[in-house]
């Protein structure tokens, strides 16, 4: 594990009062499980000073990466841009609020052995106002209903992937429904996907977006666009 190459790929909005101490907790796991790496922090078009922050965090740490998106893409245009900017043998996705323990990402690694995706669940109802419950047990309904697709939480936030699954793949989605269309062009190519339970941790700073009606439209969208056209 120690000699594996990783690419941690955080998109942000919003997240300046967390995202230094995030991006410390992760160069400390790094040094852990690689002896190269890179973090890419994919700023979707944050109107708080996270933009001005992350860029003051590469002067400090050589191995950190800044992409700053000029609009919002509602996530998925973020992490995008950070998957194509990716440049080592595995990628690791976490929300850049940092919702998993560090150890959970290292035993979600060794997961990696015989398979091409690890993609975290969560064991426990999470500690969400009731819109997001009932919204995320739609979505995920929709998804297994229209996708046929057997993964029991398709938006967690975090997912491992090997880097050779993006080849040759055009991701065009922007919401966080592109998790959806990462793992259906995975499965038609034949890749083993594993899923791996764990606890996430409650936020402690900032706010989530990710209920917002804008997202939410341009989710459905994505959805529809993504189901006509089988790609």
């Amino acid at each position: 594990m120690s000699h594996t190459s990783v690419s941690f790929v955080l998109p942000m909005f919003n997240e300046g009062e967390a995202i230094r101490e995030n991006v410390k907790e992760l160069t400390r796991l790094a040094g852990d499980i690689a002896t190269d790496y890179e973090i890419i922090i994919s700023d979707d078009g944050s109107t708080d000073e996270s933009g001005r922050i992350a860029d003051l965090i590469t002067r400090e740490n050589s191995s950190v990466k800044v992409i700053h998106l000029e609009k919002n893409t509602k996530f998925g245009g973020a992490l995008s841009k950070g998957i194509k900017a990716a440049s080592k043998e595995i990628i690791i996705y976490t929300d850049s609020d940092l919702p998993v323990d560090t150890q959970d990402i290292k035993n979600a690694l060794s997961l990696l052995e015989g398979s091409d995706i690890v993609t975290a669940f969560s064991t426990v109802k999470k500690g969400e106002n009731l819109k997001r419950v009932v919204i995320s047990k739609v979505y995920n309904f929709l998804i297994q209903f229209l996708f046929r697709a057997n993964i029991k939480d398709i938006n967690s936030g975090l997912k491992l992937y090997r880097r050779k699954i993006f080849e040759g793949v055009n991701l065009v989605s922007k919401s966080p429904f592109i998790d959806v269309e990462i793992f259906i062009k995975a499965m038609r190519k034949g890749f083993v996907i594993k899923q791996y339970p764990i606890i996430f941790k409650h936020r402690e700073k900032g706010k989530s977006y990710i209920s917002r009606p804008a997202v939410i439209l341009r989710t459905a969208f994505d959805m529809l666009r993504f189901r006509v056209s089988g790609k």
